[in-house]
């Protein structure tokens, strides 16, 4: 007999589960640059990818809720070990290359900590400042992580309420309050809402806010846990999108409002941001405290995700996958030799500040490469979600994107896939608006970076030995593995 006493999630909770998971401030001074045409980047990204993204990790988490894997599970089913492989691995080597970006934009908030505004962004643009800092946090999360400390989640949750949803309406009061006030916009609210197509390299930047709203797919395990999911399941996607895209519009906005348009900076203007609103209405003094917010948010999100990817790959890698030197774990079953690779792989990214002209231009060839990452890995999911309506027409899906028939998985996998396939190819592009030094180095980061994170899995693939089996792992065979092992008999 079910358990009818186990609590369900509401329309509502769950929306506002996504939006606490999807949203974050660092990525707002990248669209400040687009004026009232950003809101259009948002809207186009959230119908192609947002949406998309949610629906069909919603019915592949759901047709696989009793199995181990995830992505590499959804993609393996569909397409083979190989791929699916590949795409748990890019999930966690994205993730990877997202450690300095974040950590850098909390570098910056570090900065801003003191009173002193001019010193403040003098020591934020200090490329040996802004990498002691990321080695410094990274490593002491990476050990924290090691230790398996109960706490880490709690400190996630009220980091991601005091460093983003806080902040996030904080700044969006204060400029309505600078407005109703009489302060002066920087930004035309006279200008277009579509942008101008004509300027290729102004979409480059745009392309960014798929990586903003990366992560959705997550949401996918609690399709279960609601109560008539393929009814309300859609209801909290399109409110937690709703939500997230109206943050995102009225804080970019916001900053647009009190920045003017040539003086935006990527790693600082939400800082320089929240500065210039608090100098307007005499509140000087509250800037050293929204900054502390803003920091504790990103640390509090790193020391929660520090050691969370590399959990799947570690579970991947223990079904023969990766060399018995990856399966190592300490007294406490941390993931101990994955852990500190990743913590070499951020040193070695990190140092990139080094060749880079300005800690502005190592921060957006990072998220450019992560961006480029995660997509392949979405491109494969789509084609997933697409591809096991054939390979697995008679199995039950408990959430099921259209009541019948294959037409409406095609239109939002479709759309998903279209979308960020654009969004790749646009990724490769220099954004004219910021400075990122000699192009050579621009093209040949992303290029060469894409080729050999890609190519590791397949090589590590093909060399793989049966003795990497770890004997105590219980990863559930795929269900074309079943089919021959009944055909055989």
């Amino acid at each position: 007999m079910a358990n009818t006493s186990t609590v369900k999630l509401g329309v509502f909770t769950l929306a506002i589960m996504n939006v606490t998971a999807v949203v974050s401030l660092r990525g707002l001074p990248a669209e400040a640059e687009y004026g009232m045409s950003s809101a259009f980047y948002y809207l186009f990204a959230a119908l192609v990818f947002l949406i998309p993204t949610a629906l069909v990790a919603a019915e592949l988490a759901a047709l696989f809720q009793d199995k181990q894997g995830g992505v590499f599970r959804w993609v393996g089913e569909a397409f083979g070990k190989r791929l699916g492989f590949l795409a748990i691995w890019l999930q966690w080597i994205e993730s990877t290359i997202w450690y300095p970006t974040v950590l850098t934009f909390g570098a910056v908030a570090i900065a801003f900590i003191g009173m002193d505004h001019t010193n403040d962004m003098a020591l934020a643009s200090n490329k040996f400042y802004t990498l002691a800092v990321v080695l410094v946090i990274y490593w002491l999360a990476t050990f924290i992580s090691l230790k398996g400390l109960g706490w880490v989640g709690k400190i996630a949750k009220i980091g991601g309420l005091v460093g983003t949803i806080i902040p996030a309406a904080l700044l969006i009061i204060l400029a309505i309050a600078y407005l109703l006030t009489g302060g002066e916009s920087q930004m035309d609210f006279h200008s277009n809402f579509l942008p101008d197509f004509s300027k290729f390299s102004n979409l480059v930047l745009a392309s960014g806010i798929f990586l903003f709203y990366a992560g959705m797919e997550m949401s996918g395990i609690h399709v279960k846990d609601m109560n008539n999911p393929s009814k309300n399941y859609p209801k909290a996607i399109f409110i937690g999108s709703a939500i997230t895209v109206l943050i995102f519009v009225l804080g970019t906005y916001s900053l647009g409002i009190i920045i003017p348009r040539q003086d935006i900076n990527l790693t600082q203007s939400l800082l320089e941001g929240f500065d210039n609103y608090f100098n307007y209405l005499r509140m000087s003094w509250f800037s050293p405290i929204i900054a502390i917010a803003l920091a504790f948010g990103v640390l509090a999100g790193v020391l929660t995700w520090v050691a969370g990817p590399s959990k799947g790959i570690f579970v991947v890698g223990k079904a023969g996958y990766l060399p018995p030197f990856f399966q190592k774990t300490n007294k406490i079953g941390v993931q101990k030799n994955i852990l500190i690779l990743q913590g070499l792989a951020v040193t070695l990214l990190s140092l990139l500040f080094v060749v880079m002209p300005s800690v502005q231009s190592f921060y957006q060839i990072l998220s450019q490469l992560t961006v480029l990452l995660y997509l392949i890995m979405y491109l494969l999911m789509f084609a997933a979600g697409i591809a096991l309506r054939y390979k697995m027409k008679n199995t039950v899906r408990p959430f099921r994107i259209g009541k019948t028939g294959n037409g409406l998985i095609w239109v939002i996998a479709g759309l998903g896939f279209c979308g960020s396939l654009l969004a790749f190819v646009l990724s490769f592009i220099p954004p004219s608006q910021i400075k990122t030094g000699n192009n050579t180095v621009w093209f040949l980061v992303l290029i060469l970076g894409c080729i050999v994170v890609v190519a590791a899995p397949f090589i590590i693939f093909a060399v793989k030995k049966p003795s990497w089996t770890d004997k105590n792992s219980e990863f559930e065979p795929f269900h074309w593995e079943q089919t021959k092992s009944t055909e055989g008999k």
